[in-house]
């Protein structure tokens, strides 16, 4: 540890990303602690000895961007092969796309839309005008009407988020788009792939630097203090957890549980990888079936369902009021770390922040080429 000059917290996408620019752009000497028994974050994913499937631990990962500079980035670590993810919602016995499209409308709706113009004007008439965005609610409304809002976007964002819409912020319901095709794709990014032989393997390239040490199951906070005082740090944990000294009250996130079953001598569950569940009917999210993906050969199948729960690790930032404020304070002393301390606040919960893959690696990049190879 006394010979590293970057100590990084977390191996997960931020965290990694950074660790490899430190290591071949300047030749410094980087050791990273992470606190599980494994490399690759929430992206970890590993083969099901009894199917021979990949799955992830952590629930899905689909990579999609339209960056260039983030996709040749991504490129120089893996072989990506093209995925275009494709979602269904269980509603009222039927299986309808998500995000809402024609073919949603028509079969909710009893309607036979087939122009892009019949769908706007369909729309246009459903849509709740509004003339400030203030909440979830307000935000579904004013995208898809009342009658989608209540069958697909109100108990689901409750299952969730332990909140209502009109208990969440807005941009938390913006993130889900609305098309006015018959396009059944979730992203529309031009480029939407996984790696060939999966993220574990990514990580394990994108880490194979000989400037880089990894060290798996090392709490920073057992060790912080035997840590020495002039290395640069990044820290990529929860920002509260770093600051808890402080006395502040807890930010909250939402976590997630995962039930894995085996299903022998079944090719396949479901007629696709993602399969939502909004309504309170069943008490998960969704159910992934992972023999999807990757086209994957063998005579049982692998489901996992998901539970959201306010236990558990930190997986989403819950965006209201109450927590951005409170971020802010958080943000602050985080400020004053860095220019203190040199200790740098990167990636999702470090920042409160919901990234998507590429809005990490984008994130990471940006943050290193501004402070540290300027």
């Amino acid at each position: 540890m006394k010979d590293a000059d970057v100590i990084i917290i977390g191996c997960g996408l931020s965290g990694s990303v950074m660790a490899e620019r430190f290591a071949t752009v300047l030749d410094k000497k980087v050791v990273i602690l992470e606190k599980r028994n494994h490399i690759g974050g929430n992206c970890f994913d590993f083969v099901e000895e009894r199917t021979g499937i990949l799955c992830s631990k952590y629930g899905p990962h689909f990579f999609h961007t339209n960056d260039e500079e983030v996709w040749e980035y991504m490129t120089r670590f893996a072989v990506w092969e093209r995925y275009e993810h494709k979602c269904v919602a269980s509603v009222d016995g039927k299986l309808v796309p998500v995000p809402v499209n024609m073919t949603t409308v028509n079969m909710l709706c009893s309607e036979n839309l087939q122009t892009e113009k019949e769908m706007d004007a369909w729309l246009q008439e459903h849509q709740v005008p509004c003339t400030e965005m203030t909440n979830g609610e307000v935000m579904s409304l004013s995208r898809v009407g009342r009658t989608l809002y209540e069958k697909i976007f109100r108990d689901y964002t409750y299952k969730q988020w332990a909140k209502f819409p009109h208990e969440l912020r807005p941009e938390v319901l913006a993130r889900i788009p609305v098309r006015n095709n018959f396009d059944p794709r979730y992203f529309t990014d031009k480029y939407q792939a996984l790696p060939t032989g999966g993220y574990t393997k990514f990580f394990e390239r994108l880490l194979d630097h000989p400037n880089i040490t990894v060290h798996l199951e090392t709490d920073f906070f057992r060790v912080r203090d035997r840590l020495p005082r002039d290395k640069i740090v990044i820290y990529t944990g929860p920002i509260d957890s770093y600051f808890a000294d402080l006395g502040y009250e807890k930010l909250e996130y939402r976590s997630l549980r995962f039930e894995f079953e085996v299903h022998e001598n079944t090719p396949y569950y479901q007629t696709h990888t993602q399969v939502n569940y909004p309504g309170f009917d069943q008490p998960f999210t969704r159910i992934t079936e992972y023999k999807h993906p990757y086209h994957q050969q063998s005579p049982h199948t692998l489901i996992c369902k998901e539970f959201s729960s306010s236990e558990g690790e930190p997986y989403y930032p819950v965006l209201n009021d109450r927590n951005l404020d409170l971020f802010e304070q958080y943000r602050q002393r985080s400020e004053e770390e860095t220019q203190r301390n040199n200790i740098h606040f990167l990636g999702r919960l470090a920042n409160y922040k919901y990234f998507n893959m590429d809005q990490a690696v984008k994130n990471s990049l940006d943050y290193f080429k501004h402070y540290f190879a300027a």
